[in-house]
């Protein structure tokens, strides 16, 4: 007989461990909280009441924009075994790559640069124009940043994890010391838009090495730094995927939050799982031979009982973890005009609430939205707000942080930080209008007095947070954890990492068992081989109680010379 898993929470990382399992033999049941949608924070959804005339076709939204770096393996592994029309390789087939990146600021003009190794002229123009675009930094700060990510690629690894773990990224980078450009540009535009992160916060280890796997994806020919889905993350990747694992035999039931877990002899016996049913809580529990929790970390933290810890005291991390999480969430602005200012992900480096955007359409090539809503939507800009703290632009709406403010105020806040960036010097790119519909993420849920909650904050790996991280196996002996907080290579709250913690559960599984069938890949990030000399002269440092010292091979050195030498013969012309 089979072994039973039951799986708490239908997110990528609870389908993930769904699919791992199903394909190796076991008996698998998920419960998700999400009445209509399965996919959790990565989902798309249908935008309520705009399916008119056609009951049957919405505007889509999103949780916020998916983005699928070239670093990403778990993931991409998973997507290409999912079958999808007639593509070879699946669902990953529907990934198409982005060329570019805007860095957008208040009142000046945006730099668009490339995201990839140059592979046309046109790639070529891109990144010299951005090499010599005016963005208001000194040579000194240019200087000191490059040092300071040269430092981050020749750091051995006990050094980053040891030391760097404890070091904010804001002190790393020495912010104190430079001005407001340097500190918006090349501090806050990694951890502000990218993983939702205050600077001063964050941790470098994690920013670090996240930072030095896109450096590196750009410069290699063969990878593309930044990809996107080809339609709604939903229609494209997570309704095949749930209807290719349910087809192997997963039972998905929707609409069941996890409410306690049932110990007995130091194991779990069980989880009382709650239902809405004419809106009365029904309870019942839910029985197998493993039990995954792969719950957001908020999630478990109401999870971990009493009971729990005395069973695996070690878990009392999560606890600690759970209030380091933070805000992102999405809002979608319905356009009746082609906005292409970048095609690619827009950084709107200097605006108070950290937006970042993508007009979606450009990338949606097949999708048909001219018999959606009103038939005049012909641009969907999708956007991310990374803080919720600060306070806005707009003297109608009192200049509130973002979690303080209406539906409605939320909007006029961001459409205005939009257009500050957007329309400069005399270009009105974006027009009051243009604005067709709107949409925030209904994760964020407002009261009668605009004290706004959020259902599915995000997971910040802040300073020392790494030794608070639990393994994806536990001490109680059918317990196993898969979700972003897990201690894993990928080292930060996306996809990625729950795809890579529900792989480490299924192979601890797999172990338990007994069962005996092929476990789970798991990768490592890579770094280039031919910085490994000196990460092993800095290794040798790190053993004999050394400080990092800086170091520059010949052919760094002859590389600097070269780059200086093609700004100057590109600006002469």
């Amino acid at each position: 007989m089979n072994k039973k898993v039951i799986v708490i929470g239908g997110g990528v990382a609870g389908m993930s461990a769904a699919h791992e399992l199903i394909e190796r033999g076991f008996e698998v049941e998920v419960y998700e909280k999400h009445r209509l949608y399965a996919g959790g924070k990565a989902r798309s959804i249908n935008v309520p009441g705009t399916n008119k005339p056609n009951p049957r076709l919405y505007l889509p939204g999103e949780h916020g924009f998916r983005f699928f770096p070239g670093f990403y393996k778990h993931i991409i592994d998973t997507m290409e075994r999912i079958p999808y029309k007639i593509n070879k390789k699946g669902v990953l087939d529907n990934l198409v790559p982005v060329d570019r990146v805007g860095l957008l600021r208040s009142g000046k003009d945006p730099i668009v640069g490339t995201v990839n190794f140059p592979k046309s002229l046109s790639d070529v123009k891109a990144l010299m124009k951005s090499m010599h675009a005016d963005t208001g930094l000194t040579e000194e700060e240019k200087m000191f940043f490059a040092k300071k990510v040269w430092q981050l690629m020749t750091t051995c690894y006990d050094r980053r994890l040891n030391e760097y773990e404890k070091l904010g990224w804001w002190d790393y980078l020495e912010s104190d010391r430079f001005s407001e450009v340097y500190q918006a540009l090349l501090v806050q535009g990694l951890t502000r838009t990218l993983v939702a992160a205050n600077a001063k916060k964050a941790s470098t280890k994690t920013g670090g090495d996240i930072f030095l796997q896109l450096i590196f994806n750009m410069t290699n020919p063969g990878v593309h730094t930044d990809r996107v889905l080809n339609g709604p993350t939903n229609d494209v990747w997570i309704d095949p995927w749930l209807e290719y694992m349910v087809g192997k035999g997963v039972k998905y039931h929707r609409n069941y939050s996890a409410v306690k877990l049932v110990m007995n002899g130091g194991k779990v016996d069980g989880v009382q799982v709650e239902k809405y049913q004419s809106g009365v809580p029904v309870l019942s529990l839910v029985k197998g031979d493993y039990y995954i929790l792969a719950v957001p970390v908020e999630v478990a933290d109401k999870l971990i009982s009493k009971e729990v810890l005395e069973a695996d005291s070690t878990l009392e991390g999560i606890s600690k973890l759970a209030q380091g999480v933070a805000w992102m969430n999405g809002a979608q602005f319905y356009l009746s005009d082609v906005i292409d200012v970048v095609k690619g992900h827009c950084i709107y480096s200097d605006s108070p609430w950290a937006l970042t955007s993508i007009s979606q359409l450009l990338f949606w090539k097949d999708y048909n939205i001219q018999d959606r809503f009103d038939g005049k939507v012909k641009s969907i800009l999708s956007v991310d707000i990374s803080d919720w703290e600060s306070p806005g632009i707009l003297e109608s709406t009192g200049k509130k942080v973002a979690r303080e403010c209406s539906y409605k105020e939320i909007k006029e806040e961001v459409w205005a930080q939009l257009q500050q960036s957007l329309n400069i010097n005399g270009k009105e790119i974006l027009k009051d209008e243009h604005l067709v519909h709107w949409y925030i993420d209904h994760d964020i849920t407002v009261d009668h007095q605009h004290h706004d909650s959020n259902k599915e904050p995000l997971l910040v790996n802040t300073v020392n947070s790494w030794d608070l991280r639990p393994q994806a196996y536990t001490r109680i002996p059918n317990l196993y954890l898969a979700s972003d907080y897990v201690q894993t290579f990928t080292d930060l709250a996306t996809m990625e990492g729950a795809n890579e913690a529900a792989r480490r559960a299924v192979n601890a599984i797999i172990e338990n068992s007994g069962a005996i069938v092929g476990k789970c890949k798991v990768w490592n990030l890579h770094e280039p081989g031919i910085l490994q000399p000196l990460r092993r002269r800095d290794q040798k440092r790190y053993e004999q109680g050394l400080p990092f010292q800086f170091h520059l091979p010949l052919w760094v050195k002859l590389l600097e010379t070269l780059i200086v030498f093609l700004r100057k013969v590109t600006g002469k012309r």
